[in-house]
């Protein structure tokens, strides 16, 4: 039996993984790509390929060698101008070039909705040095946000509250930084109510999108998400124009991960990822079809039926302590044991080869179908806290 497409998946973490699930599902033949041996979406693909995605030789051989219908991106630190050459031949790049060109870079996305759509955003200047940085936060004023302005899970973002802390901040966002721009945006920083991820499905029929979800990020990383968050119908309608606006400029089809902060009844875009988000991992259990399955029939032109929520659900992630080559999983029967009346538990364990402090080793989901988002994330935590990553007895 022939395959319905051919995926080539640049990337291979626990998002990629759970895409190749949906994608397989519908019939389709991936090759999943990464920096590293054994990632987890190589470990239920039906190839692997192992090289660096800042390999632009490398990128383009294996474009070349597997010939796909689909070219998915699921990382940020990709060389970006292969991807466009190949777009120009002719290969379908997910949702497009152009837009994994603007979203893997924070300060061409910051213009394309601030200076092309005029789109509401925090102040911000860009600096290449501590001395522009310096003059940046003296600009913008304290407190600020540092990030730079190619990263991912929060790598390298922080809080600068007084000037004395400017130095280790930019130290910190160097550290962080994938690929090789040595650049970072300083925002203004916005005292939000709270900040929300907007699912947005660009299909070929239409702009659809998934309930909001809310979450919390701890060093700048996501710790838990829920799903829906309550917002007025005003905000939502808001967010959803906002977003619109942003995912017809870039183009493509799939889904976009589309975060905004909310003040009141005010709605500021924030950031873009072009494909399924880490907070979006709560649709594992909330929904008729998680952000997977949509990602993969919004890129293979298959419908999408109405979208459902289930209950009020939430996810809680589960993170290493320790560097380690070699640990055990343990505590899963307790964890799968829901701690409140009426919920459901889920445990999605990520398989990574290795752990390192506050690497993301797995997810805790929970649905409260009669209940609420309080009770759904309490039940999350409960079970994410009894998931234990041991050295093997």
């Amino acid at each position: 039996m022939a395959a319905i497409a051919k995926i080539l998946l640049l990337g291979s973490g626990e998002l990629g993984r759970e895409f190749v699930i949906s994608a397989k599902r519908l019939g389709a033949h991936v090759i999943a790509c990464d920096s590293y041996a054994g990632a987890p979406a190589m470990q239920v693909a039906d190839e692997a390929e192992v090289f660096s995605m800042l390999d632009g030789a490398a990128l383009g051989a294996a474009i070349e060698r597997h010939r796909p219908d689909y070219i998915v991106p699921e990382i940020e630190a990709i060389r970006t101008e292969v991807l466009q050459d190949y777009e120009a031949r002719g290969f379908c790049v997910v949702p497009s070039a152009r837009a994994t060109l603007m979203t893997m870079n924070r300060d061409r996305i910051r213009e394309v909705a601030a200076a092309e759509l005029g789109l509401p955003t925090s102040r911000y200047r860009y600096a290449e040095s501590l001395a522009e940085m310096q003059e940046a936060v003296a600009a913008i004023g304290l407190p600020c946000v540092v990030k730079p302005v190619m990263s991912s899970s929060g790598k390298g973002q922080s809080i600068v509250r007084e000037a004395a802390a400017v130095p280790a901040a930019w130290d910190y966002a160097v550290a962080g930084m994938r690929g090789d721009r040595r650049r970072i945006i300083v925002e203004a920083f916005i005292p939000f109510d709270y900040e929300i991820t907007l699912l947005t499905i660009r299909t070929r029929t239409g702009v659809l999108f998934c309930d909001p979800i809310g979450h919390r990020q701890e060093r700048g990383d996501y710790q838990e998400s829920w799903q829906p968050a309550a917002m007025s119908a005003a905000a939502v309608a808001e967010a959803r124009r906002q977003a619109t606006a942003v995912v017809d400029n870039l183009g493509g089809y799939g889904l976009f991960g589309v975060e905004f902060f909310v003040k009141g009844e005010e709605v500021i875009f924030s950031e873009l990822s072009p494909r399924p988000h880490d907070t979006g991992m709560v649709t594992l259990i909330s929904q008729n079809l998680t952000e997977f399955d949509l990602h993969a029939r919004a890129v293979l032109g298959l419908p999408i039926p109405t979208l459902t929520q289930l209950g009020a659900a939430a996810s809680a992630v589960i993170l290493a302590e320790h560097d380690a080559d070699d640990f055990t999983v343990a505590g899963l029967d307790a964890a799968l044991s829901p701690s409140l009346p009426g919920v459901e538990i889920d445990v999605r364990i990520f398989n990574k080869p290795t752990t390192r402090p506050y690497r993301r080793m797995g997810v805790a989901l929970a649905l409260a179908r009669a209940g609420d988002t309080d009770t759904a994330r309490q039940a999350a935590r409960d079970a994410a806290a009894k998931v234990r990553l041991s050295p093997p007895a």
